[in-house]
């Protein structure tokens, strides 16, 4: 945990789920050049007397630091609006003094202060902002905050075309805000997203089914390597079995294994909205009949009841925002094994270099190759 301190207050801040040893902060310059700005008198402060919206807020630090003003946050993270109710409560502010929104929700009707956290994904920020430009009106005030490396030429020609006229401020501390001007004469086009693509004949029992990708999901516009690898190698269960696509995205794993067992019942969970929105658009389009599945946005499995499930696949991310970590890989193998029965297993795909191998022993005191090629492996863990 850590303190931020602001011209709005001070404030106890941490990710969700908080880590001891997490080397990470909730916030960043980023975050703080926002809030700065907001209250600068030499620019002005900005009226937030009305509908605040606060997009892409990565752990709630500008919801919770903008409290006193019931700011609306759209998230796509269910992490991050767990660690949004968190950092309220550990500051001691009301629950509802933050209006949670998923990036699935219809957003407020009018906005009048819209502040925009650069996402990684520029499809999602595209998709977001078609969703909320309708609610925008000529004196709405719209700034955007990330790092440099976060903010591009194309982020800059997004705002332009989708809100209207666009600047950027100088750098402070390898941050920048951008500021745009609602443009109410710009076509109101819809967003081109969910994005569908036809899987190719060479992937095991999900060969020509449409994979549905909403904004923001990994790979959305063709099959990641390292699911193609997978898929290729997949376990075959037969009869009754349990089995959850873990970090689901589009759904297409969970899918292959319901195709190649119609008795299985499989759970779809992934942290993102839009990935189990992807994955149950993928699912109604190809399954089988009368095929079983649920779907759920959560922290991993831990919604699930222990020893619940006979198999896990799972393909996990490596990359948490801008940062490279296997912090989220190893906390999908610890949920996994609790939520797998004695017998069990564990599937996953990794690029070699991750050596999740020395995770997965540690975890489940076992761990074998299934396949492998140059840069992807592909390993069995069983709960004993």
């Amino acid at each position: 945990m850590n303190r931020l301190t602001t011209s709005q207050g001070t404030f106890e801040l941490a990710r969700f789920p908080e880590h001891p040893s997490d080397p990470f902060r909730a916030w960043d310059a980023a975050d703080e050049y926002l809030l700065r700005r907001l209250t600068d008198p030499e620019t002005g402060p900005v009226d937030l007397t009305g509908t605040v919206a606060v997009v892409g807020d990565r752990w709630g630090a500008l919801a919770t630091a903008l409290a006193a003003h019931r700011p609306v946050q759209i998230s796509d993270s269910y992490l991050a609006r767990r660690a949004t109710q968190a950092n309220l409560d550990r500051n001691g502010l009301a629950p509802d003094a933050v209006t949670l929104l998923s990036s699935r929700d219809t957003p407020p009707d009018r906005i009048d202060v819209l502040l925009v956290r650069v996402p990684k994904s520029l499809a999602f920020l595209e998709d977001q902002l078609h969703r909320i430009a309708p609610a925008l009106h000529a004196g709405t005030v719209v700034i955007g905050t990330g790092m440099v490396k976060e903010i591009h030429t194309s982020t800059l020609k997004l705002f332009e075309r989708i809100v209207g006229p666009t600047r950027t401020s100088l750098a402070v501390r390898k941050a920048r805000l951008i500021f745009a001007t609602p443009d109410l004469e710009l076509p109101r086009t819809p967003s081109p997203w969910p994005h569908r693509y036809e899987l190719s004949g060479d992937v095991g029992p999900v060969s020509g089914r449409i994979a549905v990708n909403h904004a923001g999901i990994f790979c959305a516009e063709r099959l990641d390597v390292g699911t193609r690898f997978f898929l290729k190698h997949l376990p075959t269960r037969g009869g009754s079995v349990k089995v959850a696509d873990l970090g689901c995205g589009n759904g297409v794993l969970g899918l292959s294994a319901a195709l190649a067992n119609p008795d299985a019942h499989v759970t779809f969970v992934d942290e993102s909205y839009g990935a189990v929105a992807s994955a149950e658009e993928t699912f109604r389009l190809g399954a089988p009949e009368g095929a079983k599945a649920d779907f759920l946005v959560g922290d991993g499995l831990a919604d699930l009841a222990p020893g619940s499930l006979d198999l896990v696949l799972n393909n996990p991310p490596f990359h948490s925002h801008m940062a490279t970590t296997d912090a989220t890989a190893r906390t999908m193998f610890v949920g996994a094994r609790t939520a797998l029965r004695q017998g069990g297993e564990l599937w996953v795909v990794g690029n070699r270099h991750l050596s999740y191998h020395t995770h997965l022993r540690r975890i489940f005191g076992n761990c074998t190759t299934v396949a492998g090629d140059p840069k992807f492996v592909v390993l069995r863990a069983v709960k004993r």
